[in-house]
């Protein structure tokens, strides 16, 4: 890493471009930062040690309040929260407690998904026949004699 700067609670490569640097916060993709830069007036390309005080402060604005700012409710990583109906940007730690909120919910209302969660099995519909399986012998073995 050349130059470090302290951005919406993350540490990030002041040398990527600035649509580089704010996709490696959790929680914001490369479409998301896109838009976020545009709302600001900031070219996608202007590394991120480039840009002044004002320019990172109405980014991290932007970040915090995006509906405020034009940015649709689709293009958040939490829209329409189960829980009080709102849409929001979760960005850091905020993914990761929500995430296990959400796990946590599926496993008490015993779901489907849930279930499997608890087992420690496949949530998505993989295949289990021949995968996921951790610490047991792979194959089989055939019986001798008969």
């Amino acid at each position: 890493m050349g130059a470090i700067v302290r951005l919406l609670n993350t540490t990030l490569d002041g040398t990527k471009s600035s649509v580089a640097a704010l996709a490696d916060i959790r929680g914001i993709g490369v479409p998301l930062a896109r838009t976020i830069l545009r709302k600001a007036g900031i070219h996608p390309d202007k590394r991120l040690m480039d840009l002044t005080e004002e320019e990172i402060r109405k980014i991290e604005e932007i970040a915090r309040d995006p509906l405020k700012h034009g940015i649709p409710s689709w293009m958040l990583n939490r829209p329409r929260d189960p829980h009080d109906g709102g849409s929001y940007l979760l960005l850091g730690d905020e993914v990761t407690l929500a995430e296990k909120r959400d796990i946590a919910l599926m496993k008490r209302i015993k779901c489907w998904k849930g279930i499997r969660h608890a087992l420690g099995l496949k949530v998505r519909g993989q295949r289990t026949r021949t995968t996921g399986r951790r610490g047991r012998t792979v194959g089989y073995k055939k019986r001798k004699g008969g």
